[in-house]
């Protein structure tokens, strides 16, 4: 009797024991993947923040003042950018020594403070690249640290551009991070030291890692997971990487008794099996003894028993031998109950490790890849509508077209974000219509100023697509082709009787055959270093290779090897062009004033420059407060409108930059923002604007604008 319990129970403990080995095995990987993910997660957005702080750095860097060697003009540029950032205490200017030449947390020309973290001045002025530096205390207790960029004037002369910042900036950063309860984000320097903690920041900036952590770190490599004890005592599952491009980590922690509580609950299941094995054993053993004798007679019904058979047991008047038919019946129901209770836990099995892959699809479909740019296009729409009621045009295809696209753009800002969450559940969806994909590939290269691009296109392609989807494939391939080295790409657009044929060329580092392979998959990219200088996360091509296919064509990858360029090509089916409606001239404003329009955003300032033409006035257009500068050295207008949202500085700074550049000179300065508040419209009159506009300026905004003085203030 004792071995028929122990065979009945023997399976059921043994698939027990698999299936909590099994299942605890994956969930502990994938709780370990899903902190490490979070780690990187923190890790970039913390190179995205510093990322900022170089470009704005780098941006003041070519002021005119310090080209012109003018450290007073520069202190006051660099103090007034300085007070727009909330973060930063200030901004320090050293030579090529190293010397401090300038402070903005002191006064011009007040004697310097020694030089704080100067082993990463020293190494910004060896490499000649951004460094950001370790976290320190000053004088007064604040805790800070220094980003520095190197800076070479226009004489050739190295300067050394240092913004000092508090690690509230990083701290907030951890703040807008989804981690689970419990646990603790760090953010660490170049020497582990605590930036920013999402858990005791003010107690804890500045010190050094634990013992444990620093164990860690040493036995696991550039990143990895493991357990670490905090300097509060606690013992933590931990994930970190210092795979950051500046050199910092970023740790996150988790009480190491919720990482192991399910593995504890699955635990205690097991030792339940165990024990009801255990009792059933003994119970048997126990009626064993004491009815020895009955269980030889009951040996064939027992033997039923054991090999699942149906139980038959004849009538007996002897009490032992009915109590041990009873005994029989009892552990035929046992059987019964526990084969139940094993096709529960099978199911349970299976709708758990079911849940497991829907969760691990989850979440390899979400992709961190945040779109920038997410500026308002409403201002050209309107803008392009305005141009059209002033022409009294019939159709304006230039102005539709663009205003189509921004009307896309708008609506997919948001969507765009799960573009490869959409392809992945077959939700990705394209607006397809007659365009001319000629037009397309001209406003993609011309958007972007910054490569090295030679265009070859016929003046007109026709086909059947979505603007917006096709300028992203471009816009993906210039991407791609620019972080993967290269300085010289073509970009050429031909057709013949029915295709139509993108290739993008360029002299960057080429891929191996066993790259051209899977280079369309997700996830996939040539080999980088640790420092990983290229970033992206491998989808770009990935995307292409699906719009493409939406608007029925193919897209094709080629090289000829490491070192030799590469070659996408894609191809579409052409179709008919449509009829297009013959253009009305327009008519000619009156005016006649010199205005400076600034505005990052390419087809707003196109718009609003084509329309202000329109009124009769001479215009000159600039992306950026430094464009800006150098077109007033140029010639003073009568009116510049400013976009306050720039790449390199606010417009409320480049509006005090260009009062003291006048120095006196009339000029009408208009603020052109989204944001349109008392306190935004009080802000710009402080900052010396005669004029404030809500984006989208229509027709009367810009007539307001360049109106008489007295009467726009009216």
């Amino acid at each position: 009797m004792i071995m028929l319990t122990a065979i009945g129970l023997l399976p059921l403990a043994l698939l027990g024991a698999w299936s909590i080995h099994t299942v605890s095995d994956y969930q502990q990987r994938d709780q370990e993947r899903l902190m490490l993910d979070l780690a990187r997660a923190v890790a970039s957005a913390a190179d995205a923040e510093l990322d900022g702080v170089v470009s704005t750095l780098t941006s003041l860097g070519h002021a005119p003042a310090l080209d012109d060697g003018d450290l007073r003009g520069f202190y006051d540029a660099a103090r007034a950018l300085a007070k727009a950032q909330p973060d930063w205490l200030g901004v320090i200017l050293t030579d090529h020594a190293g010397k401090i030449l300038l402070r903005t947390m002191d006064e011009y020309g007040a004697p310097s403070a020694p030089v704080a973290d100067p082993v990463s001045l020293q190494e910004v002025l060896t490499t000649r690249r951004p460094i950001a530096g370790r976290i320190a205390r000053g004088a007064g207790g604040r805790a800070a640290f220094p980003v520095r960029v190197p800076v070479t004037a226009a004489d050739g002369k190295l300067y050394t551009l240092t913004a000092v910042i508090r690690p509230d900036r990083m701290l907030r950063l951890i703040e807008r991070q989804q981690v689970p309860g419990g646990s603790v984000t760090t953010i660490r320097d170049t020497a582990l030291a605590v930036v920013a903690r999402s858990q005791n920041q003010d107690s804890t900036v500045g010190m050094p890692p634990s013992p444990s952590l620093v164990e860690l770190i040493r036995a696991t490599g550039a990143e990895g997971v493991g357990l670490a004890r905090t300097r509060e005592g606690q013992d933590m599952a931990t994930a970190y990487t210092t795979l950051s491009h500046y050199g910092w980590a970023a740790v996150v922690g988790r009480p190491a008794e919720q990482h192991h509580a399910v593995f504890q609950g699955l635990g205690m299941y097991g030792a339940g099996i165990l024990v009801s094995l255990l009792l059933c054993i003994g119970l048997a053993s126990l009626l064993s003894r004491r009815l020895v004798v009955a269980i030889k007679a009951l040996q064939q019904g027992a033997a039923a028993l054991g090999t699942g058979a149906p139980l038959v047991l004849a009538p007996s008047s002897i009490r032992e031998i009915a109590d041990i038919g009873k005994g029989l019946e009892q552990a035929d129901r046992q059987r019964a109950a526990q084969e139940r209770e094993r096709k529960l836990l099978l199911d349970s099995l299976n709708q758990a490790l079911d849940e497991a892959n829907q969760a691990g699809r989850a979440k390899d479909e979400f992709l961190a890849v945040l779109g920038h740019e997410l500026r308002n296009p409403l201002s050209p729409i309107v803008t392009s509508l305005d141009l059209l009621d002033r022409r009294d045009e019939q159709a304006s295809r230039k102005e539709r077209t663009m205003m189509r696209r921004q009307v896309n753009h708008l609506r997919r800002l948001v969507d765009d974000l799960l573009d490869v969450s959409r392809i992945t559940s077959g939700k990705f969806r394209i607006d397809a219509q007659a365009i001319n994909l000629a037009e397309v590939v001209r406003h993609a290269v011309a958007a972007a100023p910054d490569q090295s691009l030679t265009l070859s296109a016929p003046e007109a392609v026709w086909v059947d697509g979505d603007d917006s989807r096709l300028t992203q494939v471009l816009n993906n391939l210039l991407s791609n082709a620019a972080r993967f080295g290269s300085n010289a790409t073509e970009v050429r657009l031909s057709k013949d009787a029915t295709h139509a044929r993108l290739e993008v060329i360029d002299n960057g580092i080429g891929m191996s055959e066993e790259l051209l392979a899977r280079v369309f998959e997700p996830f996939q990219q040539a080999p980088q270093s640790l420092a990983r200088r290229t970033g992206g996360l491998g989808l770009g091509l990935a995307i292409v290779r699906k719009i493409v296919e939406l608007h029925g064509g193919q897209v094709t990858a080629a090289s000829a090897g490491a070192g030799q360029g590469s070659r996408f090509t894609v191809t579409l089916p052409l179709v008919t062009p449509p009829a297009v409606a013959p253009s009305l001239p327009g008519q000619a404003g009156a005016g006649g004033l010199r205005v400076l329009l600034v505005d990052d955003n390419i087809d707003a300032a196109a718009t609003g420059s084509a329309l202000l033409e329109l009124m009769g006035h001479e215009v000159r257009v600039a992306h950026t407060g430094a464009a800006a500068l150098e077109a007033l050295r140029q010639q003073t207008p009568d009116v510049a409108i400013l976009d306050i949202g720039l790449p390199d500085m606010d417009g409320y700074t480049l509006a005090g930059a260009m009062r003291r550049q006048l120095a006196g000179t009339p000029l009408r300065l208009v603020a052109l923002t989204g944001y349109g508040q008392k306190e935004d419209v009080e802000r710009a009159y402080a900052a010396d604007f005669n004029l404030h506009l809500t984006k989208p300026a229509t027709l009367a905004d810009l007539q307001l604008a360049t109106a008489p003085l007295e009467q726009a203030a009216i």
